[in-house]
């Protein structure tokens, strides 16, 4: 019987409260001027056309952006003297990595060694000295041999410190190889001392802020996915990276049947690896423009779903048909036109209190 009492004396006085500062009912909606919605934190739009793409699920793996990567290998057989850097290093272009020796640099060094020599000696002694073959020659015997010493691995500046020595002795066959990039070494498959034939690889270097993911999915989807759209990979279900579809594979695979696509995805936080499956969600762009509003703007009124219609300082419920709903926007098939104003945020704040206002009516 107390609860009841104190029931009854609390709802009476809510019937009598003061109404909303600004805000006032009105038949069917509320009437709120537009400082009182902006104090509010009450936001309005117009109604605009929007494609709405529809979205497709499909197991992707991470792998790394071979644009961004690079290969170290020698291009002569070399002995593997010293390693200047390891498996997870970050590396900037230009950074020494590997001291390697070889027998056919010993020789291509001394050439170059003699060829310069004997070029200094015949151009110092000018044209008018020496006959325009033997200058010539000369000049020719000095290019060939840097250009094979400069073929077969080592940099132009460890060639000028040779040259500058003048040192025959200096011609041991030991060079550098250097990062040509600045990036992460994920691969440093090789042992000191070992002869390391052309080709072989040392080191892999990856740029790993930008990788790929190459998503698994039928055909017939595959084919309605338009280069550069929207698209969002996730580990774990939770927390989605996006990126973008930049390459579709015109190969199917031959287990599956399925057809690859290729996402770039940012990876400033190192959140991703080479190797990872992962989950994607990509956009497809095939979707004609319809009457859409934020996904925030729908709210349920009586079971029905509903918008708040604005109309200069008055917010009306306006019952509308929705459709599908996509990255955000909900299509409207009924109820709206294009230029129309509605509420995107606050809808729920307004339904409550135009829900009070009609229980203040009924009592």
């Amino acid at each position: 019987m107390r609860y009841s009492i104190l029931f009854i004396l609390s709802f009476g006085l809510f019937c009598v409260a003061p109404g909303y500062a600004g805000q006032d009912h009105v038949e069917g909606g509320l009437k709120m001027d537009a400082s009182t919605r902006q104090a509010q934190g009450i936001r309005t739009a117009r109604v605009k056309l929007h494609a709405l793409s529809d979205l497709v699920r499909a197991p992707g793996e991470v792998s790394i952006n071979i644009y961004r990567s690079t290969q170290v290998t020698p291009r002569i057989s070399a002995q593997v003297i010293k390693r200047h850097a390891v498996l997870g290093d970050e590396v900037t272009k230009g950074q020494r990595l590997v001291t390697l020796s070889s027998v056919d640099m010993a020789d291509a060094q001394g050439a170059l060694l003699v060829a310069d020599r004997e070029w200094q000696r015949v151009k110092g002694l000018g044209r008018k000295v020496v006959s325009e073959r033997r200058y010539v020659a000369a000049q020719v015997a000095r290019q060939q041999a840097y250009a094979r010493v400069l073929a077969y691995g080592m940099s132009k500046t460890q060639i000028s410190a040779l040259l500058k020595q003048k040192d025959v002795a200096r011609a041991t066959g030991a060079f550098d190889l250097f990062s040509p990039q600045t990036g992460t070494i994920i691969d440093d498959n090789f042992i000191v001392g070992e002869l390391a034939k052309p080709g072989r690889l040392l080191f892999e270097i990856s740029d790993e802020s930008l990788l790929w993911v190459e998503a698994q999915l039928p055909p017939e989807d595959a084919v309605r996915i338009k280069r550069g759209a929207s698209a969002s990979v996730s580990i774990d279900g939770k927390t989605w990276i996006k990126g973008r579809v930049i390459q579709r594979h015109h190969r199917l695979n031959e287990t599956t049947r399925t057809q690859s696509i290729r996402i770039e995805v940012p990876n400033t936080e190192d959140t991703l690896h080479p190797g990872q499956f992962v989950q994607t969600v990509v956009q497809t762009g095939n979707a004609a423009p319809v009457i859409a509003v934020a996904q925030t703007a729908v709210i349920l009124m009586q079971g029905s779903p509903t918008v708040f219609k604005v109309k200069g300082d008055e917010l009306l419920p306006q019952p509308v048909e929705t459709g599908r709903t996509r990255s955000g926007f909900t299509e409207v098939r009924a109820g709206l036109a294009v230029g129309d104003e509605v509420v995107i945020k606050g809808a729920f704040l307004l339904k409550s209190l135009a829900l009070k206002s009609q229980i203040g009516e009924d009592h």
